[in-house]
């Protein structure tokens, strides 16, 4: 069950080698990395993940990786897509090789609440009793869920059990969220984390971010759980312009991958075709934000 679940689920990169094929050795040492810098869970095949870009085999492989070099650590893996029956065919077969639930955001073919409604409705009748992670995310999807819809939703099917609400903005739509009763649900938030400590003092119940210093991520959930909000937002702060950096689309992913390289997590920085390639000045932009934020948190040590 994951409606209970707080803290940080890392949305974990898909690593290529140099010639754009899935290198399955680095996702175990991505997972020792997230795990070691303090994740409490991972979502893989997302939209950062480059889900996109895979074969149905590859994303299986990909995920079985994953859930196998995680052990205990639960993996939510992403399965939207128009297809619906590569939707179930793929959701089943994550379940069976032990992920935790998987993410489904709505088709980008729905237009209204009555879509919506029956979209799911279908959804379900495909893949049964398993635990759903809700990705609200229209910018991905130009599907805009309303709080009625969400809540709704919610009541309808019960396997939903996570929201993942990434639509912005995003404060007060947490809020009326918290505020609307019904059964509640985890609330996780994503939008590269550029929003975090305001959206955790708004009640969502951790982050659903990736970011290539994910002791971030899990050293601010931990302050503002303990009721040190300066302290959480004094750590954010530190690392905001590498964060605002990595937070530009695909661009910002390659620039990711190239710094989560440099820190030892993943063989090679590949972003698959078609995809952006940096430059040599955004090389030279990345040394000069890492130098920033390793001068940072040298001051504060």
């Amino acid at each position: 069950m994951l409606e209970a679940i707080e803290g940080v689920f890392i949305v974990a990169q898909t690593p290529f080698d140099d010639r754009q094929a899935i290198d399955l050795e680095s996702v175990d040492t991505l997972v020792d990395f997230y795990a070691r810098h303090g994740a409490n869970g991972l979502t893989v095949l997302g939209v950062s993940g480059e889900a996109g870009k895979l074969t149905g085999e590859e994303a299986l492989a990909v995920a079985g990786r994953y859930v196998a070099r995680a052990g205990r650590m639960p993996v939510i893996v992403g399965v939207s897509s128009p297809n619906l029956a590569h939707l179930s065919r793929l959701t089943a077969a994550v379940m069976d090789a032990g992920a935790a639930g998987v993410m489904i955001a709505p088709a980008p073919s729905i237009r209204t609440d009555e879509d919506l409604f029956r979209y799911f409705e279908t959804v379900f009748a495909a893949i049964g009793d398993v635990p759903v992670v809700l990705q609200d995310f229209p910018f991905a999807t130009n599907v805009g869920m309303s709080v009625p819809a969400i809540v709704e939703l919610v009541s309808r099917h019960p396997q939903i059990q996570v929201l993942k609400e990434e639509d912005l903005p995003s404060l007060n739509k947490i809020t009326r969220l918290r505020q609307a009763g019904g059964r509640r649900i985890a609330i996780l938030t994503g939008n590269n984390a550029m929003y975090l400590p305001l959206e955790l003092a708004r009640g969502v119940d951790g982050p659903m971010a990736g970011f290539s210093y994910p002791e971030m991520l899990s050293g601010v959930f931990r302050l503002h759980k303990a009721g040190d909000v300066d302290a959480a937002n004094d750590l954010f702060e530190r690392y905001l312009p590498l964060l605002r950096y990595e937070a530009m689309g695909f661009w910002g992913v390659a620039a990711r991958k190239e710094a989560m390289r440099r820190r030892g997590a993943l063989a090679h920085a590949t972003m698959r075709q078609p995809g952006p390639a940096l430059t040599g000045e955004d090389h030279r932009e990345i040394d000069r934000l890492i130098a920033r934020v390793e001068t940072r948190l040298a001051e504060a040590a």
